[in-house]
């Protein structure tokens, strides 16, 4: 499957490339946000990309150098998160824009054989990078019920985070959860079967909060906008894009407190959504929200 970037004119707009300006792709992915910032930063203007997944990281560079920009981008696989030391490393300054889109790519969910997805069998992971320790699997089959039931809450708002937990707990004493199918099948049993055929999966918000918990998704988000703000040149723009409440919280309260203090102009009181049209051509951009702000 063919990964369409989201909300892609709309962030492109609120970043406003010009010629020759670096730019920072924190999250590269397919590099669909990448390509368009470089049509519009020539002749000089490189941009960093940035990404956890060297497999992702790789297709980028080839797309790009197939497209005659390999010469003005710079690849680092590495996690946002560090993004000041990444920034340091490669030497890159003068930074004018940084956009992080932060939801899963479709490559990641329909390619990866990670586990991200309930509507295959593969097991149990979820790790963005092959460098983290911590894996789905450690804790459904290790953590206690509190903590499970803890993050299930936190992480993914789901009602019945309890009964998900004790119905995880019960099944790892019979035999260990090894794969997707095997935990879609454990949450299962804890779900009212009138909940069960709901327009949402009833999996969906116990797979979003093991991923969140296993790549400390959140805590690498604030660390991210942080270090953004440092190192991002005067008039320089932030454009993140993400895919749930929890994210999208994070960053509305960052840039609201870092616009009290006044060091930053949020440029859209409401996030950005996309148009019908985008939704219809890809469905997953629906809980898409984009917001951004200058730096002052």
């Amino acid at each position: 499957m063919i990964h369409i970037s989201v909300l892609k004119e709309e962030a492109i707009n609120f970043l406003n490339p010009k010629e020759n300006e670096n730019f920072i792709d924190a999250t590269c992915g397919a590099a669909g946000h990448t390509l368009e910032i470089l049509k519009k930063t020539g002749p000089d203007g490189k941009i960093l990309c940035v990404d956890l997944d060297g497999r992702a990281l790789a297709e980028a560079k080839e797309k790009l150098e197939n497209e005659g920009f390999g010469q003005r981008a710079i690849f680092a696989n590495d996690n946002f998160s560090h993004l000041k030391k990444i920034v340091e490393e490669n030497n890159f300054d003068e930074i004018s824009g940084i956009i992080a889109d932060i939801g899963l790519s479709s490559d990641q969910l329909e390619q990866s054989g990670r586990g991200f997805s309930f509507l295959k069998d593969e097991p149990l992971d979820m790790r963005f990078s092959e460098q983290g320790d911590l894996t789905a699997w450690e804790i459904v089959n290790h953590w206690p019920e509190e903590e499970i039931s803890n993050i299930l809450k936190e992480y993914g708002e789901e009602r019945f985070a309890r009964k998900i937990a004790q119905s995880i707990v019960q099944k790892r004493k019979i035999s260990r959860i090894n794969t997707t199918r095997e935990l879609v099948e454990t949450i299962g049993r804890a779900f009212p079967l009138a909940l069960k055929h709901n327009r949402i999966h009833f999996a969906t918000k116990t797979f979003q909060a093991l991923r969140i918990a296993v790549n400390r998704e959140l805590e690498n988000l604030k660390e991210f906008l942080f270090q953004a703000v440092q190192i991002i040149e005067p008039g320089g723009r932030i454009a993140v894009i993400s895919f749930h409440s929890l994210e999208d919280r994070i960053v509305k309260n960052f840039f609201r407190e870092k616009s009290k203090l006044g060091e930053l102009t949020v440029l859209a009181k409401k996030p950005v959504i996309p148009r019908e049209e985008e939704i219809k051509l890809n469905p997953r951009s629906r809980s898409a929200k984009l917001r951004a702000a200058l730096k002052n």
